[in-house]
């Protein structure tokens, strides 16, 4: 099983065991696990490796899902299949189960949100059987989460059980690889809810928070990913003091400076990060929206898209995204430029851009970095980055060829 070496304090009420990295803050600036890659999704230089993750209310086409068979590794988002399957996990086991059968070797994750309370899942039943397992303000309201969901009480030992039993019971599926954690930066972040909640509950739902991610691993196994939204330049290290219990990261918000941090400073810390992770072995799972990418609340934690009205602007966008994350790419690193999660929309989701079939090759060493200018070479292409103009400039050295 993976390493989860532990200290026990206790905090808040709580007995916590928690990882190093977050026991020790004097010491948050490696990540110092043993990464077992056993269960890794499939990785390839050939060209620029790729990660898919939608949902889609109603039931995939099989054209939809030959189209994921393409990516090594998928996301079914939340509320995926509800509406033709009648619960979020039928939806995902129809959808992963489709997908397997087209490739076998795909790595699929189910969705799930640490902390926001999002409907739709069979496992919510039972949610009726725990007295005040959703947060309350101090005037009663618990639809804390943009004035209209409910936030999950980390501090309740009988929420977190609740919650990793239904992680537990998907994963039992073979059609389902791993789970992927959303919310983390609610959970994490000091400031959020505290006005609502009190500074203490806030500490305690964090606390729990630890607690819960440690026992989802004890229970769904070594043999199953676990993929968080959880690297950010917001937090003293990047996030990489939370990286521990996961096997690889998810990174959105990236071009979100917060606090006074300049828009250049908090890019590059993103970067310093996300290279960090990935050099020590972890899955960078890296999604950029090609319009749109703002803050949409009041402390910059979430992330609203918008559509790109054509191709070619859409081609035009992906390139400083998809420079930042070569000057990052390691080993089961993987790219997702999008305009939102949805399928339900449109099939803007199944463009394929020329970058897609132009041969790359593996990296000729590590990004070279020049104040807020890097470069890197590949193999069969150059990159130059710029992030003060905010753009890259990658040059191809051969022609395209089919995948």
């Amino acid at each position: 099983m993976k390493s989860l070496l532990s200290s026990i304090s206790v905090i808040g009420g709580l007995v916590l065991t928690c990882s190093p990295s977050f026991a020790n803050n004097a010491d948050k600036k490696t990540v110092e696990s043993e990464v077992d890659q056993s269960n890794y999704p499939e990785f390839s230089w050939d060209h620029i490796p790729r990660y898919m993750h939608i949902r889609k209310a109603t039931k995939f086409t099989d054209e939809e899902i030959a189209f994921m068979a393409k990516f090594p590794l998928v996301t079914f988002e939340k509320a995926n299949g509800h509406t033709t399957f009648g619960t979020v996990e039928e939806g995902t086991l129809d959808s992963a189960r489709r997908l397997k059968k087209a490739n076998p070797d795909v790595k699929t994750l189910y969705y799930r949100n640490v902390i926001v309370h999002y409907g739709g899942y069979a496992a919510d039943k039972e949610l009726a059987d725990i007295p005040g397992a959703f947060l309350s303000s101090k005037d009663g309201n618990t639809n804390l989460i943009r004035n209209r969901v409910e936030a999950y009480d980390l501090s309740d030992p009988a929420l977190r059980d609740w919650w990793v039993k239904a992680c537990k019971a998907m994963t039992t599926d073979p059609a389902i690889d791993g789970v992927f954690l959303d919310g983390n930066i609610k959970a994490l972040e000091p400031g959020y809810l505290a006005r609502d909640i009190g500074k203490d509950k806030k500490k305690q739902t964090m606390d729990g928070y630890h607690l819960m991610m440690q026992q989802t691993r004890e229970a769904i196994g070594s043999d199953k990913l676990m993929i968080a939204n959880i690297l950010r330049a917001r937090f003293d290290n990047g996030g990489l003091e939370y990286l521990n219990y996961f096997d690889g990261s998810y990174l959105e918000g990236f071009f979100h400076n917060v606090g006074k941090v300049s828009y250049e400073d908090y890019v590059v810390k993103g970067i310093d990060a996300m290279q960090q992770a990935a050099r020590q072995g972890k899955i960078i799972a890296f999604t950029s929206g090609l319009k749109g990418q703002s803050n949409s609340s009041h402390m910059g934690i979430d992330e609203a898209h918008g559509f790109v009205d054509t191709y070619d602007e859409a081609r035009q966008a992906l390139q400083y995204p998809l420079g930042i994350f070569l000057i990052c790419a390691e080993k089961y690193s993987y790219f997702r430029p999008h305009e939102g999660y949805s399928a339900n929309e449109n099939d803007h989701w199944m463009r394929w851009f020329p970058e897609y079939d132009r041969p790359l090759g593996a990296p000729k060493g590590p990004a070279k970095k020049d104040g807020y200018r890097y470069t890197r070479e590949f193999e069969h292409a150059s990159v130059a980055l710029d992030i003060t103009k905010r753009e890259a400039k990658i040059t191809w050295l051969k022609p395209a060829s089919k995948q």
